[in-house]
């Protein structure tokens, strides 16, 4: 049994869309699925269970026996989220409650971390897992401190040697993009937010840059396909041998308008942006730079390519937003 955590959410549920396709499960999908239309995500699969977050570790000790491994995804993911004490619960708080249940009971535990613990970059991104490269980091948000908060928490149990999962990787995922994304409202990505401009033919407005060095739509980021971060977490089940922090992305920097421009060109139409000065409360805690080096994870095992801007963004935008049916 595999039960993820944030399973109704992006990558949660298009984990489980990717698992159910490869005859892996069951899955349990751990979530609150609230009042709006978050449930579409998971309509299609064949569950069984779905556990609200307040009851998963009462019911991990009921149904422990045949729980293979905890994939958890869910966290409070908005990054203009100021409450400190509710991020505290959900981003740290209750991972370290499943850290310690599959230590417990020896279950393997593969966990969302985030690019946002790299901040501005000034550190560099490379996928270190040692206390003193953690310590070092400044992220720019309380979402990316609670995610560097709980990759310090591993880092200090491996290093003073406690127990550990037999299984513990974390995942740094960058810029994911893909089907599923709709109810993230202002959090969904920015090639979603493209999208119905582009189908329209209407100028989609960037943001202008506010650094010497960057023109204006040449921020850049490291943009991954979710098919990727899926694909990688299924290599992980199947190789429980492999353990760590990794970054997950596609390893290449891309400015945002380049990505414009691979949405308007799937969508079929030539690419047009205007420009807009950037809201003053994020200038001060804006990334103008992500890209994952991702040797650490080659060098792990991990066998298979990694999905182009222009290749990922032609199957998210014909094979999803395209359809009357977006998801997966």
């Amino acid at each position: 049994m595999l039960v993820i955590t944030g399973g109704a959410g992006f990558i949660g549920s298009h984990l489980a869309y990717a698992l159910e396709k490869a005859e892996l499960g069951p899955l349990v999908i751990c979530d609150d699925l609230g009042n709006g239309g978050k449930w579409r995500n998971i309509a299609r699969r064949t569950l069984e269970d779905i556990v609200p977050p307040a009851q998963l570790l009462p019911w991990l000790d009921a149904n422990g026996r045949e729980v293979e491994i905890i994939y958890h995804m869910g966290a409070i993911s908005s990054t203009t989220e100021t409450h400190a004490d509710k991020i505290l619960a959900s981003n740290y708080h209750f991972p370290q409650g499943l850290f310690g249940w599959c230590v417990e009971r020896r279950k393997r535990l593969i966990y969302a971390s985030s690019a946002a613990t790299y901040g501005g970059g000034e550190a560099g991104f490379e996928d270190r897992e040692d206390s003193g490269f953690l310590k070092r980091l400044k992220p720019l948000n309380l979402y990316g401190w609670s995610k560097n908060l709980f990759d310090k928490f591993v880092s200090r149990q491996k290093e003073s040697r406690q127990a550990l999962p037999p299984q513990c990787a974390g995942l740094k995922f960058f810029n994911v993009y893909g089907p599923n994304e709709y109810h993230k409202e202002s959090q969904r990505s920015v090639a979603h937010q493209i999208y119905p401009f582009a189908r329209r033919g209407e100028a989609f407005p960037l943001f202008k840059s506010h650094r010497p060095g960057y023109p204006d739509g040449g921020q850049m980021r490291d943009f991954v396909w979710v098919g990727d971060c899926s694909a990688v977490m299924l290599w992980l089940a199947r190789n429980p041998q492999v353990s760590g922090l990794f970054n997950l992305g596609s390893g290449t920097a891309r400015s945002f308008y380049d990505l414009a421009k691979a949405v308007y060109n799937a969508a079929g139409q030539d690419v047009s942006v205007v420009y807009r000065d950037m809201p003053e409360n994020l200038r001060d805690h804006y990334q103008y730079f992500t890209e994952a080096p991702m040797q650490k994870l080659k060098n792990a095992g991990y066998p298979e390519p990694l999905t182009s801007l222009e290749d990922g963004m032609g199957q998210y935008v014909k094979n999803y937003l395209a359809k009357d049916d977006p998801y997966c």
